[in-house]
């Protein structure tokens, strides 16, 4: 929570910033706090009701940044102007109404990179039953809250004693989950992990590190 305010702090105050080296050649200063409001107005709704749900409260997080600095920007707009009336933009001025747009896009930017387009919802180990029907490696896909899908992988016999990590998920082009198998704490037990996925694009693809692949459960009841 706290990064994600700490982002609108900063995204807001580049749109405070900006605003207010335009409104130097109208004296309308007031409109820079008054531009980092609507901007929270707006990264609020879109929030609510395009993305909704657990993710939409992100974007009400994000908003929370871009109000406080409306807020203390209108607290302390009589300190940052001096003079009132129209003024010419300085050198200084015009550089950063160039950068300002560069940082507040390169930011959006890396944000929208790093997103992982996952997220763990559950991993661990469970004790191996040799008298069970599915003792083999399978995966199992299902669909969570705002259609979002979860994906929930169980090895067998060949993998007791290890556990399982998530190596990346592909954003690009068909959906491929790739996962490292590493040495687990207890040699009688087996690994599992659930994931959740924003979207999944076909064809789906699981497969360790090292290009072992695996099958979802319906195929290989469709194969029995």
């Amino acid at each position: 929570m706290f990064p994600i305010i700490a982002g609108g702090l900063f995204l807001g105050a580049i749109i405070y910033m900006f605003t207010f080296i335009v409104c130097k050649q109208t004296g309308q200063y007031y409109l820079a706090p008054l531009m980092t409001f609507l901007f929270s107005i707006l990264i609020t709704a879109f929030g609510m009701f395009v993305i909704g749900g657990f993710e939409g409260m992100a974007y009400g997080f994000l908003a929370t940044g871009f109000l406080l600095v409306s807020i203390i920007g209108a607290l302390f707009l009589p300190l940052f102007v001096r003079k009132k009336e129209p003024q010419k933009l300085k050198r200084t001025d015009k550089v950063s109404l160039f950068i300002l747009p560069i940082l507040f896009f390169t930011m959006i930017g890396l944000t929208l990179y790093s997103d992982q387009g996952y997220w763990v919802i559950d991993q661990g180990t469970m004790t191996y039953d040799e008298t069970s029907s599915r003792n083999g490696d399978y995966y199992r896909m299902s669909t969570i809250s705002e259609g979002k899908k979860q994906l929930s992988l169980r090895l067998g016999e060949d993998y007791l004693g290890k556990a399982i990590e998530v190596d990346h998920v592909s954003r690009w082009g068909s959906t491929e989950i790739t996962v490292r198998i590493v040495e687990g704490d207890d040699e009688t037990k087996t690994p599992y992990l659930s994931i959740g996925l924003n979207e999944i694009k076909e064809p789906l693809q699981v497969k360790t590190t090292d290009g072992v692949e695996f099958e979802s459960i319906l195929d290989l009841d469709r194969n029995e």
